[in-house]
């Protein structure tokens, strides 16, 4: 069981807002104008405080995944030692406003898929010259891809994000070229 002293600051966490405009409307009502106003201040200054943390971990977060090529929530959960449902909101919220990056997050098999830049050149290159998604898997077997399925994968996280043109060489033409050469 809880101590209660832990209790009543996690109650008091939870409503602090409520606590807050209760004091300050006593304050108010005694004519305590001016300290009404300095408790105000002093609690809206701890309110901006409290958003330092999360802009420290997003960052952190950040450059952790740009160290690598693809790495899965569960090993970034690991290495920054965060729960994993914070590492997955965080993730999804950054695959929601990917549009303009140059990285990818993709959602496969119930976690979330960050690859590097670098690996999205190379897909695209590949992609672009004609490949087919087995001969994209093997070209990409140095940035760490696992299965043929995150290909497919990219491809249409990118083709959601209007980021992929049409191919420059089909797949069929590709692989005449290479039959015949």
């Amino acid at each position: 069981m809880p101590k209660k002293y832990i209790v009543i600051f996690k109650t008091i966490g939870r409503h602090w807002f409520w606590i807050l405009v209760l004091i300050i409307i006593i304050l108010s009502i005694y004519r305590q104008y001016i300290a009404a106003i300095v408790l105000s201040v002093i609690f809206l200054v701890f309110f901006l405080l409290s958003y330092i943390p999360a802009l420290f971990f997003k960052n952190r977060l950040k450059r952790l995944m740009k160290k690598y090529y693809r790495i899965e929530d569960t090993i970034v959960a690991k290495k920054l030692k965060k729960k994993i449902n914070k590492i997955r909101e965080e993730m999804f919220d950054m695959s929601q406003k990917q549009e303009k990056k140059n990285w990818l997050i993709t959602f496969l098999n119930k976690q979330y898929i960050y690859y590097h830049e670098q690996t999205i050149t190379k897909f695209m290159e590949l992609y672009n010259k004609g490949f087919s998604e087995k001969e994209i898997f093997e070209g990409l077997q140095d940035f760490e891809l696992k299965t043929r399925v995150e290909v497919k994968s990219i491809t249409e996280s990118l083709i959601k994000l209007n980021k992929l043109s049409e191919r420059d060489v089909s797949v069929k033409e590709h692989k005449k070229k290479q039959r015949f050469a």
